[in-house]
């Protein structure tokens, strides 16, 4: 059996499917969920049928929403250790975290309501979180930013814990609090 490569997207079809997951993107955010899956068609400005061709079901289309939302914080942190002290990009990324759980909540939500019976892609996307968190601690313990027994582990558990209280009273002063007691045990 001859294997086949896979033709490059059209210019035309990577931008439907990109205008697709950004009002996807932005419905879910604003909670909106329980939208009969057609109406995403409408709100990208794309036919029905393009919807379909790209994403057959709305959990492809939550697990591309979703599949994005790592990539962009896999790259916040990239772009962090690329321009900053070890130490300072860890807490500038921490520090995003909090915002985009302040600032995205109803994204947060939608996603793991539509992930739910997705376990691997969570695990896929919790791995790609803990590759990038394990790179900022190893830089800023390499370079003494931060206390040798800070592990990738420990980021991830507070990483966690912080979601966890997402809604609780007082849950981002607290959340900035953690963060900030990081940034001063590497000397900032």
């Amino acid at each position: 059996m001859a294997v086949t490569a896979s033709r490059p997207i059209r210019a035309d079809a990577a931008r439907n499917r990109d205008a697709i997951i950004a009002a996807a993107r932005a419905a879910f955010d604003r909670g909106e969920f329980d939208r009969r899956f057609d109406d995403f068609a409408p709100l990208a400005g794309v036919g029905t049928g393009t919807l379909y061709r790209h994403f057959p079901t709305r959990e492809a289309l939550a697990e591309a929403v979703y599949r994005g939302e790592v990539a962009a914080l896999r790259d916040r942190a990239r772009d962090a250790l690329d321009t900053e002290p070890a130490a300072r990009a860890l807490a500038t990324f921490l520090t995003g975290y909090v915002h985009l759980l302040t600032t995205e909540a109803g994204l947060a939500a939608t996603l793991a309501a539509l992930l739910r019976h997705r376990p691997d892609v969570q695990a896929e996307g919790a791995l790609a979180l803990e590759e990038a968190v394990a790179e900022l601690v190893a830089a800023a313990v390499a370079d003494g930013g931060v206390a040798s027994e800070l592990t990738a582990g420990a980021v991830l558990m507070a990483l966690h814990g912080i979601s966890a209280s997402v809604g609780r009273p007082g849950w981002e002063a607290d959340a900035e609090a953690l963060v900030a007691v990081l940034g001063r045990s590497s000397g900032q």
